[in-house]
């Protein structure tokens, strides 16, 4: 991303870090946004499907889900407040759909989205009187490297992946990183004109009936 940034001649910084590190993550938002004058907008995105399931887990283990999956969301958006009030910013959040079809075996996991869709719509709340937007983008099943790496545990892969699609109602296919990066710059925009709403950016997954494709 950095490397394609430089070509682009984009202004940008970049901060290196461990999100479990809430001090640290703070004081690079706030690096980030002195260098730079402003921040219009946040994109909390880092997380984990861990599989750290009520049977296969341990308490430590789900508050270390919590740690990785849930926590940096809020410190981010903490330390970039006060930019965003200044800039009338806008919040985006990404969930995904495990907080509303479950999956089994993942409760840090769906305990965090669970989560983030509540801190959208109370964000959106405490934050409209100052001109501050807060959504969520929730996908189901995208096709990115991480899932690409989930797909390689199975003894055929490929068989895997059409039983999955073949649940997407749109087209029977996964959606693509750039289908999600486009609803996360419309949330960002100022023409959207939208507050505590959650996107689901999935083929129509969650809410059209499966049964019927």
């Amino acid at each position: 991303m950095k490397v394609e940034l430089d070509r682009a001649g984009v202004r940008h910084e970049v901060a290196a870090g461990d999100l479990t590190d809430c001090a640290a993550t703070s004081a690079a938002i706030a690096d980030i946004g002195n260098k730079l004058g402003r921040i219009d907008g946040v994109v909390n995105n880092a997380g984990i499907n861990d599989g750290v399931g009520l049977e296969t887990g341990t308490p430590e283990r789900f508050a270390q889900s919590l740690d990785r999956n849930l926590f940096h969301y809020y410190a981010i958006a903490h330390a970039a407040l006060p930019f965003l009030k200044s800039s009338k910013g806008a919040i985006v959040n990404i969930g995904s759909k495990v907080a509303l079809t479950g999956q089994g075996g993942t409760s840090g996991y769906a305990a965090s989205k669970g989560s983030i869709l509540g801190l959208t719509t109370a964000w959106a709340e405490e934050l409209s009187a100052y001109g501050i937007r807060s959504n969520c983008v929730v996908p189901a099943e995208v096709a990115t490297p991480q899932y690409s790496k989930w797909l390689e545990k199975f003894p055929d892969p490929n068989k895997e992946l059409a039983r999955i699609v073949a649940k997407v109602p749109l087209q029977h296919r996964m959606t693509d990183v750039d289908e999600i990066a486009a609803a996360v710059v419309f949330l960002l925009s100022e023409k959207s004109g939208i507050t505590g709403q959650f996107l689901f950016v999935d083929g129509g997954y969650v809410h059209l009936d499966r049964g019927l494709t």
